[in-house]
């Protein structure tokens, strides 16, 4: 295993320039200006006297001392004659009480995990207001239950809007107030966590949102940089393609060699513990059009989102260490554009890797498990992770198996399933665990390689493409892979989940990394 002699290795140039000195792409951006300001989040001891009046309900009954008398008397007549009942994901809006604008009731319910019901809550409520002009007060959560609250309603108020010019609506910047007891205490713990967490989710929802004429492997690094721009504790590490070919990373450099924007690894590691760090490893794909084995034209535009298992450890990242967390944690983004150029590898082609193994390339649309072969070999040689996560939007057949609510779970050894399990669950991110069995090294055994990339009409592929992606790892390093391709993106809108980008892992991985234990 050969180790490399350098530890920076910075991009020179923010836009490849080719051979005629004409930059890859148009060169002419397609917005200048940022997405629309969302709502800030604050907390109070009492409700505004106007504006949007949220009360949380769990059962059929009104919180004492929220409104005034007469205004109580007409809301408690509203209740009875809607037979509103406070169950989980029931509404009622009311207008014309009072001097609030709006009047919304939303069902708490009391059955299942109370932080979740909350968080939801949290989210259905900003997705309601979204075109309320008016202050938000939200009463009904108690002093520890408001940063639940208040997460929910960031995740569910994002939107992105940047390239909207033509009767393009812009959202109130009015703060959403929490009503509480003890407004210290629900500050705190907001600020000590919640806050840095939906930073980190609109972080990687962005990344993955952005077209790939903006978001490429540079412009990845860059966006990624100015994230951490300030924070303590964060070392950024950065190969380009010239050190990739020079430490013979054959997978990563063949993925991008199609493409006139170069490929990049790059690593962000934050130190706020002690021990080895975990290394979270995702898959970046800036755009993935299949390369020489080119996808079907019908929704090829969301191969700008194939990154989101890059997007969503640096959010992960972004969460733990703006938050200040007691851990080490290291996120690597395998970067680089699939495209069918000149200058593509070809399906036949053998590459070889970090560590020197060699890959048959039988289609070069499984281009995601390549870039992480080389991307967990060298995290392993130069870095001895305490544990290796990848994450990916791997394949087409998890989602088939699994559809929206659950991501795929591999993992050699039942601790590292549990851990990633019990996550999943507390944050609501499920994931449901596939198989790994000696069956599928053996499809994937290849003629005149090590092993090939894939197994023309394989099945299971799910499971054939975690096989491929844990030959890399070392056996002796805990190790458990994330198939995200069917929960990266929302076709409509959740409860904290606007239509588009999910940034789904970032919460798991910031759980689990919280958590582990060895």
């Amino acid at each position: 295993m050969r180790r490399h002699l350098f530890t920076l290795i910075l991009a020179t140039a923010s836009v490849p320039a080719l051979a005629q000195g004409v930059p890859a792409g148009s060169g002419v951006e397609p917005s200048t200006v940022a997405n629309s300001q969302a709502r800030s989040i604050a907390f109070a001891t009492r409700p505004a006297d106007d504006g949007v009046l949220v009360i949380l309900m769990r059962d059929a009954n009104l919180p004492n001392g929220v409104l005034g008398s007469a205004a109580e008397a007409s809301v408690k007549a509203a209740i009875a004659n809607a037979r509103f009942d406070g169950r989980d994901v029931s509404e009622l809006t009311l207008r014309g009480i009072g001097r609030h604008a709006r009047i919304e009731l939303v069902g708490l319910g009391s059955e299942g995990d109370a932080a979740d019901r909350l968080r939801r809550a949290g989210g259905r409520v900003a997705q309601n207001l979204r075109n309320e002009a008016q202050p938000v007060s939200i009463v009904g959560a108690a002093s520890d239950e408001a940063a639940s609250v208040a997460l929910g309603f960031s995740l569910g108020q994002y939107r992105f809007d940047r390239y909207k010019t033509v009767g393009k609506s812009t959202p109130s910047a009015q703060p959403a107030s929490i009503v509480v007891a003890d407004v210290r205490s629900a500050e705190a713990e907001w600020k000590s966590r919640g806050a840095a967490l939906a930073e980190g989710v609109t972080l990687t929802r962005d990344l993955s949102t952005e077209p790939a004429n903006v978001i490429y492997p540079e412009s990845f690094v860059a966006r990624v940089r100015e994230a951490f721009a300030g924070v303590s504790g964060v070392r950024i590490e950065v190969l380009d393609e010239a050190a990739m070919r020079r430490l013979g990373m054959g997978t990563l450099a063949g993925v991008g060699q199609g493409s006139r924007r170069p490929p990049r690894l790059m690593l962000v590691e934050y130190r706020g513990g002690s021990g080895a760090p975990i290394a979270l490893v995702g898959k970046g794909i800036t755009f993935d059009s299949g390369g020489i084995s080119i996808k079907d034209g019908a929704g090829m535009w969301e191969m700008k989102s194939d990154m989101a298992g890059a997007a969503a450890v640096m959010g992960a990242v972004v969460a733990l260490s703006k938050s200040r967390a007691n851990v080490n944690v290291m996120a690597v983004a395998a970067l680089a554009e699939n495209m069918p150029g000149g200058n593509a590898q070809r399906p036949g082609d053998v590459v070889r890797t970090y560590s020197g193994k060699t890959i048959e390339v039988i289609n070069t649309d499984a281009e995601g498990r390549l870039v992480l072969a080389d991307a967990n070999e060298y995290v392993i040689a130069n870095h001895k992770p305490a544990a290796l996560v990848n994450i990916a939007t791997l394949t087409g057949a998890v989602s088939l198996a699994l559809g929206y609510e659950y991501a795929g779970l591999f993992a050699r050894d039942d601790a590292m399933a549990a851990q990633m399990t019990a996550a999943g669950k507390a944050v609501g991110e499920e994931v449901w665990r596939l198989p790994l069995h000696p069956n599928h090294a053996r499809t994937m055994g290849s003629e005149i390689a090590d092993i090939k990339n894939s197994a023309e009409g394989g099945k299971p592929g799910a499971s054939l493409g975690a096989t491929f992606i844990g030959y890399f790892v070392d056996p002796s390093t805990p190790w458990a892979h994330l198939d995200i391709a069917g929960v990266n993106w929302a076709d409509s809108s959740d409860d904290m989940t606007p239509k588009g980008a999910s940034g789904w892992g970032v919460r798991i991985l910031d759980e689990f990394v919280r958590n582990w234990k060895r």
